[in-house]
């Protein structure tokens, strides 16, 4: 079972700066790829970074060069950077966790990320 706590939301204008955090429960975490998502209002839930175990990174063209994923395994925590942040930002974001073994999907409560113009 994992548990996945994301903090560090909120309001900020356009061109400011946000980092998001995400805590994560139990063991597995060093061996589980970790991701973002985010889903705007009357939109689908897309995926905006990703990160494997061993590090390698992914990230939605809409967010690249902008937006850095990281992660601390000695403390079950994943990290986005988010600077240059557009309106288009907007959306709830969501900490996914991908179990090593049985491929099973987690996720966190979401945190709302606010940009104003």
């Amino acid at each position: 079972q994992v548990q996945l706590v994301e903090s560090g939301g909120g309001l900020v204008q356009a061109g400011g700066s946000l980092r998001l955090s995400c805590a994560a429960s139990g063991s597995t975490f060093s061996r589980n790829a970790m991701a973002w998502y985010r889903q705007a209002p009357g939109k689908q839930r897309e995926l905006v970074a990703r990160i494997s175990s061993g590090g390698t990174t992914g990230y939605a063209d809409s967010v690249k060069g902008r937006f850095t994923i990281s992660r601390d395994n000695a403390k079950n925590t994943v990290y986005l950077q988010m600077n240059s942040l557009k309106p288009e930002d907007t959306a709830v974001y969501y900490c996914n966790a991908v179990h090593f073994y049985s491929s099973y999907n987690y996720w966190g409560q979401g945190t709302q990320v606010t940009v104003s113009s």
